[in-house]
């Protein structure tokens, strides 16, 4: 007897369809998806939520000088003439900046290689690749979800029923972060 529920596809197209529900599931907080899907789903969110809440405070503080390029009111960089070419001007600029420590680091990695990457993009000008930014899961998870199950030993996901969905009578739930 497997150790893990096939659900009707190859490895590969298995574990693509997983690491695309708990990103999902991280990131907006709740899905709906078929009952399998969300028992197999539900496994890998909640050993990624107890790794973020081992971890979560397993970092240093460090301040660092980065050299950050000067801009204008319009965000562009400012440049200036030096020996006939046109330089961008910068500032050094002190910053305070978590230095992971090596299990936090190793947190992070092993995370990174379930979620996928996800871009956020603002509703206001949505389509423009100009105004979208990245997510960082991992700092999430650290920063976010960890905080709220600090007291919890486990229990990190529900499922709720919903019902039999109309095209191929599959039972539909919710898995939502309690």
């Amino acid at each position: 007897m497997a150790g893990y529920r096939k659900l009707g596809r190859t490895s590969n197209q298995r574990k693509a369809m997983l690491r695309s529900l708990v990103t999902a599931l991280l990131y907006n907080g709740k899905i709906v998806t078929t009952e399998a899907r969300a028992k197999e789903a539900r496994k890998i969110a909640e050993g990624l939520i107890a790794m973020a809440v081992k971890e979560k405070d397993n970092y240093e503080t460090v301040k660092v000088t980065a050299k950050v390029a000067r801009k204008d009111a319009n965000g562009k960089r400012v440049k200036e003439v030096v020996d006939g070419k046109r330089v961008t001007v910068y500032d050094e600029v002190e910053k305070e900046i978590k230095k992971d420590k090596p299990s936090r680091l190793h947190a992070r990695r092993k995370m990174l290689s379930v979620l996928y990457g996800v871009t956020e993009v603002p509703t206001a000008r949505a389509g423009r690749k100009k105004n979208t930014k990245r997510v960082d899961m991992p700092a999430k998870l650290f920063d976010e979800i960890a905080p709220k199950y600090v007291n919890r030993n486990g229990g990190y996901t529900r499922i709720v029923k919903i019902g039999q969905r109309q095209g191929d009578g599959a039972m539909e739930v919710l898995l939502e972060l309690v």
